[in-house]
């Protein structure tokens, strides 16, 4: 059921703004409009430098930027700053990387501030997962390969206790986010739940910038590539047949063969 709020709404108003994956030029119309008139921009750590010099010159940056194990801002008190601030009158732009609905916490913020009688919009953007397979040019789902796409986070409290049975497999696609750094923890966690060994696996690496990688190997040697290779967040993992089309399947067969594993 929808929350509703009998309070007064604040003259201000908070848009919960997806900055998309990286590129400037992947950022709607609309997000793009909001920005020029900003009068406060509450943005994550991986929204780029380059989508924030697109905002008003008057506007005033708040960075509640998390890394992994040292959440520095606190999600209450991120939404508390958005409240405060659109209760003063002012538009804010709550930017986040990718699109706010997914794994953005954006259902959280626009509860609260709904709660608080505070006007909150979102504006969707071209979500991690769009935009780094873009890129790559690997279709999420394919006639020939995939029929289906499911998206989970890797790095969730309680990762073994979650049933993803079912999500990789024969014309599945399943997208990690946020599963890098518990990379041989979700192989042994994927095989355990009945996918194959030698299911292909991509990791898209700083998707839709100018230092992207497309990295391709198999499901075994998920963990030993991510050290190989040195992979560091943003990366994204993509597990299904899926992985072996884009602009590189010879590198798919060169990281495997590097393995000593044999599709």
């Amino acid at each position: 059921m929808e929350k509703t709020s009998n309070r007064t709404p604040a003259a201000g108003k908070v848009y919960l703004v997806g900055a998309g994956p990286g590129d400037p030029e992947l950022l709607t119309l609309k997000a793009a409009r909001l920005l020029e008139r900003a009068d406060v921009i509450v943005h994550d750590g991986l929204v780029s430098q380059d989508i924030l010099d697109l905002a008003s010159p008057t506007a005033r940056y708040i960075s509640v930027a998390k890394k992994r194990s040292l959440h520095s801002v606190a999600q209450d008190q991120i939404n508390t700053i958005l409240i405060e601030e659109a209760g003063k009158g002012h538009l804010v732009v709550r930017l986040k990387g990718g699109d706010p609905f997914i794994f953005g916490r954006g259902g959280e913020e626009a509860d609260d501030c709904v709660a608080a009688g505070v006007a909150v919009e979102v504006v969707p953007g071209i979500s991690a997962a769009l935009g780094c397979a873009a890129q790559a040019r690997m279709p999420l789902t394919h006639r020939d390969a995939s029929s289906a796409v499911s998206f989970v986070a890797g790095q969730c409290k309680g990762l073994s206790d979650q049933n993803w049975s079912g999500l990789a497999g024969k014309g599945r696609t399943l997208v990690i986010y946020m599963g890098v750094a518990n990379a041989e923890a979700i192989v042994e966690k994927l095989i355990a739940d009945g996918a194959a060994p030698d299911l292909p696996v991509a990791v898209l690496e700083n998707g839709t910038r100018s230092d992207f990688r497309a990295l391709r190997t198999l499901l075994t040697d998920l963990g030993d590539m991510v050290r190989r290779e040195n992979v560091k967040s943003p990366a994204l993992l993509v597990v299904g047949e899926v992985a072996r089309y884009g602009d590189a399947d010879d590198k798919f067969r060169e990281f495997a063969t590097m393995a000593g594993v044999v599709a």
